[in-house]
């Protein structure tokens, strides 16, 4: 459906047996109830998502206990149904299900309807959609679910047509009204397995020594597509915590092949129609192998991550195209994805005007008519345009959008490169006029939907985004939109006391905050402090991780709980360590405590770091490409990190040219403090304790190279700058 999530758990055909025995079940016909007034209580509610659905006839509760408490009174089940505002396959199952009159009145008769946002209550998601996946091998969004009153389910799918979701409600209205017991015994094993869950993979406690890189290495050559890069088969997802690695990797190995596998992918993605090669920015997924039809929809989390590994790739080898690439996606974020006080938006639909694509996509006769013969022919033979097109939908997916009441394109063009092929620059005049003429032509096409909340986790993975492109390509207008975002977010998403929200949206915030929301945050003002070296950035982010760590800690398992206590309707509390399309908040929060140690020299929090990167350990070694957020930090950990400071003034000529080498080149596994020299104790509070009680020497700016606060000898000769932070500590298993 809109995205395919593969079980990486045990698949237990017990529980599908169950449900397939309930759904065969065929016992009586009517089902009489109390009625009551009822009404869709959606309107309600802030959610972009939520709102798409507020005029079905479906009386939907939002999650709460006001729909758990109907529930119970009536005898109901409850009818759980979790998706995304830009979520294709959400709409597709909405014009085909949820404004049917005939769907709502089974529904209302003898259910209770939920809807959820998956983006404002991931941990919802999280719980329900790995105990789809555990029943069918695999899941997907729009996430459909069905539970008792208690909230644990006894069946789960994702995308249903009508047809068949029809008679699945009568099944299932007719074995809960006559044979409740079948339907008990599922719940109970679901039950069982939640139980199982909650300790797996924290039994035993394992730092993974460095070989764990060999093993991530070799796993990803088996997976690595030679041809046109990217992991796995079609559908191609970024996997941007995989590259990152790699390219850790191939900084302490010179692993060739560690490169070559972040190029080829990363050259793949810039050239396919993946990457929206007029306006800028990546859409989700490709669905083929090549990266040369996307899936059209463009979220702010994944744009954010893309930029960083392209920011990272030019510092190791200065590849003008990938510096191209990257601004490309944050001048789209800033264009089209800026709220007008700072914060980020979440996405963008896949669809406009009910198809998918349409805003996306040319006709060859189109082009011919608004261009002249020679751009028609520059575009046609740089983006590979032809009469029959490269998008054209399969029959069985157009079939169901037309039920749903959408349409589909044909015959149309996603423009898209082949590999080989150079990206286009400014250098022929007439390219650049037929791009910025189909440029302002598409800007006048009805957009696709926007999302227009601003959420706290996303909005740090793209402050981080812009705060590196400031370090990398040195532009102000990318340090000012990192910073600007920042004061947003933490002027309107963040509680008196100083704690966080989760979403922002029409001037109010609300959702107590997740681990992610902490943790991606943390990171970006971490990152904004490297690169203006404003005290404020540093101090705020060590005050969200008290917080962080008050709200969501184990000390049981040595890790942090995705959600906070406060929700008691909630089947988990996960501890989510492996990526997803997110990294891993535990992941981030390891490596945010390392670089807090090295800032702060409190070694309460390397060795917190360390607990988390342990916690499961033991699952690590079984796959570690599912760990790549995690392998990181691990890679922080074990390597020489660097805690650089430099004494002096930051405008100084000497001071600039040590940062500024530093933020061009790939130095992943360090921190870089800037400061004027304070060495009175009862001025320490004043600045960061790594700059304290450091002099400068004959009053020139003067850098400090440290590892675990052991420093060189202190230094304002560039060149041995140079020597001492370029030395780091080769893997174990490499031939020396």
């Amino acid at each position: 459906m809109c995205i395919q999530k593969q079980s990486k758990l045990a698949y237990h055909s017990y529980i599908l047996s169950s449900l397939l025995l309930l759904l065969l079940l065929s016992v009586g016909t009517g089902w009489a109830v109390e009625k009551q007034e009822q009404y869709n209580r959606l309107i309600h509610e802030k959610s972009p998502y939520l709102l798409q659905h507020a005029s079905n006839p479906i009386w939907w509760y939002p999650w709460g206990d006001e729909a758990f408490e109907a529930a119970r009174r009536e005898n109901k089940p409850i009818f759980l149904s979790i998706g995304y505002s830009t979520c294709h396959w959400c709409h597709v199952m909405e014009g085909d299900s949820f404004t049917s009159k005939e769907v709502a009145t089974i529904l209302n008769e003898h259910f209770i309807a939920i809807k959820v946002d998956r983006e404002e209550r991931p941990d919802v998601d999280q719980i329900y959609m790995d105990i789809v996946v555990a029943m069918r091998g695999h899941g997907g969004w729009p996430l459909t679910v069905f539970m008792e009153p208690d909230l644990v389910p006894f069946m789960g799918a994702s995308f249903i047509p009508k047809a068949e979701f029809m008679q699945i409600l009568q099944q299932i209205g007719q074995v809960w009204k006559n044979d409740r017991q079948r339907i008990a015994e599922t719940t109970q094993q679901v039950s069982a397995w939640l139980e199982q869950q909650e300790d797996k993979g924290f039994l035993k406690m394992v730092l993974p020594e460095d070989q764990i890189f060999q093993q991530f290495l070799e796993d990803s050559k088996n997976d690595f597509d030679p041809e046109y890069g990217g992991f796995g088969e079609s559908p191609k997802f970024p996997h941007s915590m995989q590259l990152g690695l790699l390219l850790r990797i191939y900084k302490r190995t010179g692993d060739d092949q560690a490169l070559v596998m972040t190029q080829k992918t990363l050259d793949g993605m810039a050239r396919g129609a993946m990457y929206d090669q007029l306006g800028g920015g990546f859409h989700r997924y490709s669905t083929d192998q090549y990266w040369h039809i996307p899936h059209f929809e463009k979220m702010l989390y994944s744009n954010a991550m893309l930029a960083v590994n392209y920011l990272e790739a030019f510092q190791i080898i200065q590849h003008v195209e990938y510096s191209q690439v990257a601004r490309g996606i944050l001048d789209y974020i800033l264009r089209d994805m800026t709220h007008a006080q700072g914060g980020f938006y979440s996405a963008e639909d896949a669809d406009s005007e009910k198809t998918e694509g349409k805003f996306y996509v040319w006709h060859e006769e189109e082009l011919k008519k608004v261009l002249s013969k020679a751009e028609f022919d520059i575009i046609a033979q740089t983006y590979h345009v032809t009469k029959e097109g490269n998008f054209n939908p399969e029959e069985r997916v157009k079939e169901l959008e037309r039920n749903a009441g959408m349409k589909a394109v044909e015959n149309a063009n996603a423009f898209f490169l082949k590999m080989g092929q150079k990206l286009p620059d400014n250098t022929d005049p007439v390219l650049v006029r037929a791009r910025e003429k189909l440029f302002k032509i598409r800007s006048a096409r009805i957009r696709p939907g926007l999302d227009d909340k601003i959420l706290t986790a996303w909005n740090g993975l793209t402050i981080t985004a812009f705060a590196k492109a400031y370090q990398v390509l040195g532009e102000a207008r990318y340090l000012d939109a990192a910073r600007q975002a920042a004061h947003f977010l933490l002027k309107n998403l963040r509680t008196a006391d100083g704690k966080l929200f989760r979403v922002w949206r029409a001037g109010a915030a609300n959702h107590n905050a997740y681990l992610n929301d902490y943790a991606f945050l943390i990171q970006g003002l971490l990152m904004l402090y490297q690169s203006d070296f404003d005290r404020y950035w540093y101090e705020t982010a060590v005050a969200l991780q008290k917080h962080q760590d008050a709200l969501f800690w184990d000390e049981s398992s040595g890790s942090y709980y995705f959600s906070d206590a406060s929700d008691a309707s909630l089947l988990q509390r996960k501890r989510v360590m492996h990526d997803g399309a997110l990294p891993a908040a535990n992941a981030v929060a390891a490596l945010n405590l390392l670089q807090l140690t090295d800032l702060s020299l409190n070694q309460e929090f390397k060795q917190k770091a360390a607990r988390v990167i342990s916690a499961d350990g033991l699952r690590m070694f079984n796959l570690p490409t599912g760990y790549s957020g995690m392998l990181i930090a691990l890679d922080y950990l074990l390597d020489r990190s660097k805690e650089v400071a430099v004494i002096g003034s930051p405008h100084h000529p000497a001071t600039q040219e040590v940062v500024g080498y530093l933020h061009r080149h790939f130095f992943p596994n360090q921190v870089v403090a800037v400061g004027l020299p304070v060495e009175e104790e009862s001025q320490k509070g004043t600045t960061i304790p790594l700059l304290f009680n450091k002099p400068m020497l004959k009053g020139k700016p003067t850098t400090y190279v440290c590892e675990n606060n052991i420093c060189q000898l202190p230094t304002s000769d560039f060149m041995k700058i140079q020597g001492f932070v370029n030395q780091h500590k080769p893997y174990s298993w490499v031939a020396r």
